[in-house]
């Protein structure tokens, strides 16, 4: 482990530090600083020539100054010589615009891709992308790990006789389908549109027997909370007992922690892939630290051992 170097870029240094001590290990050290005409700069502080090296960074608010302070730390290692670049992204902004849906729009998460390879990159390691598809737009290696087993975990500590696991959407169902067999209960779907490119959806109907029963909702990310809150009544309306709902990534923009603490939804479990900040922290709302997820990955990668063995039951 000695040729082993984990960096911490300014977006979650908590939980880079919460790697480091998994590992066993210090954080190497790095200077990043933005000057007064916002341009970012970066300072690799010790040597990495022959490294295989890690900057963790997720692309969390301030989106677009995290992305470009990973570009530019990357570019600063393959310009110091390390052997290898692992990008831990634990959370992928840009995810949703994975597909032309509409005419004339981008198809920002490979431009992402594109900038992270370009840049230097020699590999990501990132936790539940919002689509799988996602993994293809890259030409290097990607690891794609999973907090599903950490709310499994957490689910069964509840001990619920009579649970359901809910999808939001659609496009959640798989994942929400393997949380469902983890837990040995029955899947539902919530069939919802969404209004154009504003962050309004219409749900519209739930397909599964929720009556009676306590509900838990699956998602890869809350933002705004509007679907999730307008999930929850509707589960109510139903006749759901009680509801529950999780998430990999708690992005909680604008109104989410104030919809969250209005809603009847019991309690929202979330990991800490993005920082939890004071001002979105409420009683209802549980963090699980995939530090040790993260941690075991980068150990893995850097013996050359198998990632698909961590999930082997």
């Amino acid at each position: 482990m000695d040729e082993l170097k984990i960096f911490s870029g300014s977006a979650h240094p908590k939980l880079a530090k919460a790697v480091a001590e998994y590992l066993n290990m210090p954080l190497a050290s790095l200077e990043v600083f933005q000057f007064a005409n916002e341009n970012i700069f970066v300072r690799i502080l010790e040597n990495v020539r022959e490294r295989d090296t890690f900057i963790i960074q997720p692309l969390s608010s301030p989106v677009n100054r995290n992305l470009v302070e990973l570009l530019i730390t990357i570019d600063a290692l393959k310009r110091a010589s390390a052997k290898r670049i692992t990008a831990v992204v634990p959370y992928y902004a840009y995810g949703r615009t994975d597909k032309k849906d509409q005419p004339r729009v981008p198809i920002t998460a490979r431009l992402i891709a594109d900038l992270l390879t370009v840049a230097g990159a020699n590999r990501l390691l990132t936790v539940d992308l919002h689509a799988a598809q996602i993994q293809g737009f890259f030409n290097i290696p990607v690891d794609e790990l999973t907090a599903l087993y950490l709310l499994r975990n957490y689910f069964k500590r509840k001990g619920f006789d009579d649970l359901v696991v809910v999808a939001t959407d659609i496009g959640i169902s798989k994942r929400a389908r393997d949380l469902a067999e983890k837990l040995n209960v029955p899947l539902a779907i919530m069939e919802k549109r969404r209004l154009g490119n504003a962050d309004k959806v219409e749900t519209l109907n739930v397909i599964g027997e929720v009556k009676g029963k306590v509900a838990l909702t699956v998602d890869d990310e809350i933002d705004t909370a509007g679907s999730l809150t307008n999930t929850v009544s509707t589960l109510i309306e139903h006749g759901a007992s009680e509801v529950y709902s999780c998430c990999t990534h708690a992005v909680f923009s604008g109104p989410a922690v104030q919809r969250i603490a209005s809603s009847p939804v019991k309690e929202v479990i979330v990991t800490d892939s993005i920082p939890d900040r004071e001002e979105k922290k409420l009683d209802k709302i549980t963090v699980l630290s995939i530090a040790p997820l993260l941690g075991e990955a980068i150990r893995r990668i850097h013996t050359g051992q198998s990632i698909g063995a961590m999930f082997e039951e």
